[in-house]
C-alpha cells in the first residue's frame, strides 16, 4: 500500500500513531510538515519509515497541495489511502465562547479543519485507480458539549458531516471515507484547548474502561480502517476512546 499522511508535527501526534502502525504493516508513506520550523520534528520521524516522499504542505497554500499530488503522481502513479489529521483555530477562538468567536476565527478553523479534507479528497481520489480509503480525525465534542472545547465543536461535527457526503459522492469508485474518534490525547494541537487536563482528568475517569488511548491504539484502528481489511466500512465515525463516548457522566460546562 501506499499512502499520504498530513498533519504530523511530532512523535506525539496521532499522525505518528498512524504511520508507525502502518509502517511496520509494510505501507510505503508519504509524509508532510507544516513549514521550516515544524521539519527539524518531522523529518527524523520520515526517515524512521523510510518516506521517499516528505514535503512540505500547508493546506491553505494551493501550490503546496499541487506540489505534493505532483509528487504522489510522478513517483507512483496511484494512491491506495490518505490520512487527513489537521486541525487549527486561532487561540482566541478556540479558548472563548462559541457565542463570541470571531466570524474571521471560525472561518478559518472551518478551513483549516473540514474543508481542507475535502479539497485534499478531491486530489487523492482520481490516484485511487483500484479503490482506496480516506481516513480523518474527529473527537466526541462533535455531539455533545465538551467544557473547553469550543469552536472546534460545531467545526468537528462539519468535518464528520462531509465524510458521510464524500463517502456517498465517492463510493460508486471504490473510495471509502471515514473518520476516528478518539478520546483525548495530549498532542500537540490538543495543548492549546482551555482546561484540557481537566478533560484528561475526565474521560479517564468516566470512561467505562478507565483509561486514557495512546497514539498507538489510535494507531491500530487507522492501519485497519485504511486497509483492504475493512472493504466495506464507509461513512462511519468510529470511536477509539475506551467506551468514553457511552459513559453520559461529562455534563455540559462553559464559560
Amino acid at each position: 500500500m501506499k499512502g499520504l499522511i498530513v498533519g504530523l508535527a511530532n512523535d506525539q501526534s496521532l499522525a505518528w500513531g498512524c504511520a508507525s502502525a502502518l509502517h511496520n504493516q509494510g505501507a510505503t508513506l508519504a509524509l508532510t510538515y507544516l513549514n521550516d520550523k515544524a521539519r527539524p520534528h518531522v523529518e527524523p520521524l520520515a526517515q524512521a519509515v523510510e518516506a521517499p516522499i516528505f514535503l512540505p504542505l500547508d493546506v491553505t497554500r494551493p501550490e503546496e497541495v499541487d506540489a505534493m499530488f505532483d509528487a504522489i503522481a510522478t513517483e507512483w502513479g496511484n494512491l491506495d489511502f490518505l490520512l487527513h489529521s489537521i486541525a487549527f483555530a486561532p487561540k482566541e477562538d478556540l479558548q472563548g465562547r462559541v457565542l463570541d468567536s470571531s466570524g474571521a476565527g471560525f472561518s478559518t478553523a472551518m478551513d483549516v479543519s473540514c474543508h481542507s479534507l475535502i479539497r485534499l479528497a478531491a486530489r487523492a481520489a482520481p490516484l485511487m485507480k483500484n479503490g482506496g480509503s480516506i481516513l480523518t480525525m474527529s473527537f466526541y465534542g462533535s455531539e455533545k458539549v465538551i467544557p473547553g472545547y469550543g469552536i472546534m465543536g460545531p467545526v468537528k461535527a462539519a468535518l464528520e458531516a462531509s465524510v458521510r457526503y464524500l463517502a456517498a459522492e465517492l463510493g460508486p469508485s471504490g473510495v471509502r471515507v471515514n473518520a476516528l474518534s478518539t478520546g483525548p490525547v495530549r498532542t500537540r494541537a490538543a495543548s492549546g484547548l482551555s482546561h484540557f487536563d481537566d478533560l484528561m482528568a475526565k474521560a479517564a475517569e468516566t470512561a467505562p474502561m478507565h483509561q486514557l488511548v495512546t497514539i498507538e491504539q489510535v494507531g491500530e484502528m487507522a492501519a485497519f480502517l485504511l486497509s483492504p481489511r475493512a472493504p466495506t466500512i464507509t461513512g462511519q465515525t468510529i470511536y477509539v476512546d475506551a467506551g468514553y463516548n457511552v459513559s453520559g457522566k461529562n455534563p455540559p460546562r462553559c464559560g
